[in-house]
């Protein structure tokens, strides 16, 4: 059993954002810190790193004055150099929770080891069903009813990690790749915000392959 560490009183809890491409997530992680969001106090994103120098995530981050880092694969050596990498800038920016936001790379095991219980990834699909890529499509193609979003922490497999928060999608009949990834995004925002909000109060247990949430820090029961 793990219980993740509260945030000590009076810190909100600093925040990496790893992301390739658009940066919704971000944006809507950026959006809930705000004066008056529900992360308001509880959480900070301190830098936000990309491995793309195109990525528009980039720019919503400048936009906010967050710093933003960008660590291309094609320079560096190999994996291994590149997650030192990221590992260097994690430590320079003080960041507490790693949030994987559409980040398109693949961490090696050690990295992952490394930060065992402070990386965390939301997945447009209720996992285990449907990991991987194209995942709407997916759905639609295997006519499912009902599909959704998943925040989990992520471990050495792929989208195979503890699951934290779970939020459900009802598959219309006329639903299109388009209108359901669209559907699912708007609670990919809400789902990622609460599992933030959970990590920063220490109300989060691993055991195993369950991830646990109690009523609040120290205590023992579950909500």
């Amino acid at each position: 059993m793990a219980r993740i560490k509260e945030t000590p009183i009076g810190e909100p809890l600093r925040l990496a954002v790893l992301a390739s491409g658009r940066g919704t997530n971000l944006q809507a992680i950026i959006d809930a810190c705000a004066p008056g969001g529900p992360l308001d106090g509880v959480a900070e994103v301190a830098v936000v790193i990309s491995d793309r120098r195109s990525a528009m995530a980039l720019e919503r981050a400048r936009q906010h004055g967050i710093a933003t880092v960008v660590l291309r694969p094609r320079d560096f050596p190999d994996r291994s150099a590149h997650d030192h990498a990221v590992a260097c800038a994690l430590e320079q920016h003080g960041a507490r929770l790693i949030c994987l936001a559409g980040y398109m790379r693949l961490f090696q095991p050690a990295f992952i080891r490394a930060h065992a219980g402070r990386i965390i990834n939301v997945h447009p699909a209720l996992l285990p069903a449907f990991p991987g890529l194209d995942v709407q499509r997916q759905a639609l193609e295997h006519g499912v009813k009902v599909t959704g979003c998943t925040v989990h922490f992520v471990d050495e497999g792929t989208d195979t990690g503890p699951i934290i928060i779970q939020r459900s999608v009802a598959v219309a009949e006329d639903d299109t790749v388009e209108t359901l990834s669209s559907r699912i995004l708007a609670e990919e925002h809400l789902a990622y915000i609460e599992a933030i909000r959970l990590y920063a109060a220490g109300r989060l247990v691993i055991e195993g392959r369950r991830v646990r949430v109690t009523c609040a820090a120290g205590t023992s029961g579950a909500s």
